[in-house]
């Protein structure tokens, strides 16, 4: 099991109250919410390995330079010219405390938690599921991810609809029913009706419909293009004028929106722990953060 952790926390926040506090007050909503959220996932569905996939870098550089626009319009503040830093990403004002704290009691309890340098979660992701010699459950809010569906290999997504009591699992068959594309044709269509949250422009006049029904025909976004450049193909002519003049955006949208699979991920032991890994450690974390319940309750989950 592949957490998205980021979008994870980011629903936990948004999801549980403000008002749960440190003894201190400050929140931690995101912590406790994160931690129940792990313990319905291993109740629930019983990994064998579970690894806490992180964002080292929310907006990689090299996204950046294909379109300029990825993720601009999330941008709190740009790094310094030449920095290796990232930008820093909007985040509310009481979550940003709460990741340190997050990683802090996930290392402790000896959750695998994996990131790269340069690359975003989902790479990761992208990742570990490409070496994974058995099935994969990736649990994200992130539909990009919908692009890793294999049947074959029995990965799917766990998408979140209500907390994660609530899941849609999505398979092979549900792209098909929902979108008409399988794992790799998400991708395509992703990028060709583009994304406002990531600041992907796609195609402008061709949304999902347009888009999947293009796909149908044609199988994959080179097939289109080809089409595209054919006199006697059936695309209308406003269709090949856009996808002509889109010609620049295309070249260079399936490198950014395509997850990367090929990482310098560490090797660390991914099996899902039955002890922690650093009882004292946590222990002091839980009483400084008044994690209380909500860290019992995973631990007793744990142990089962």
């Amino acid at each position: 099991m592949l957490l998205d952790t980021a979008s994870l926390y980011f629903r936990a926040y948004f999801g549980v109250p403000e008002s749960v506090k440190a003894p201190d007050g400050t929140p931690v909503n995101a912590v406790r919410g994160l931690l129940d959220f792990i313990a319905r996932l291993v109740q629930d569905h019983h990994p064998d390995d579970l690894v806490a996939c992180m964002d080292f870098d929310w907006r990689p550089q090299w996204r950046v330079d294909l379109i300029p626009s990825y993720k601009a319009h999330r941008v709190a503040e740009e790094a310094p010219a030449g920095s290796a830093a990232p930008d820093a990403e909007e985040i509310p004002d009481t979550l940003s405390p709460q990741v340190p704290v997050i990683e802090e009691v996930l290392d402790a309890l000896g959750i695998a938690r994996i990131g790269a340098a340069g690359y975003e979660a989902d790479d990761v992701i992208g990742t570990l599921t490409a070496r994974a010699k058995g099935p994969v459950d990736i649990v994200t809010g992130d539909r990009d991810l919908f692009q890793l569906v294999d049947d074959a290999r029995g990965i799917r997504v766990l998408y979140p609809l209500k907390g994660v009591g609530t899941l849609q699992l999505t398979d092979g068959a549900l792209l098909h029913e929902k979108y008409g594309v399988d794992g790799p044709g998400y991708a395509d269509l992703a990028l060709l009706r583009g994304d406002p949250s990531d600041g992907l422009p796609g195609v402008p006049g061709v949304g999902e419909k347009t888009a999947a029904k293009l796909l149908d025909a044609y199988g994959d976004l080179a097939g289109i293009l080809a089409a595209a450049e054919d006199p006697s193909s059936k695309i209308t002519p406003a269709q090949r004028k856009r996808l002509t003049e889109a010609r620049p955006y295309l070249a260079v949208a399936p490198k950014v929106v395509r997850v990367a699979t090929d990482v310098p991920v560490p090797d660390v032991d991914h099996a899902l722990p039955d002890e922690p890994a650093d009882p004292e450690r946590l222990e002091a974390l839980a009483a400084q953060w008044g994690l209380g319940g909500a860290l019992q309750r995973l631990l007793v989950t744990l142990r089962r």
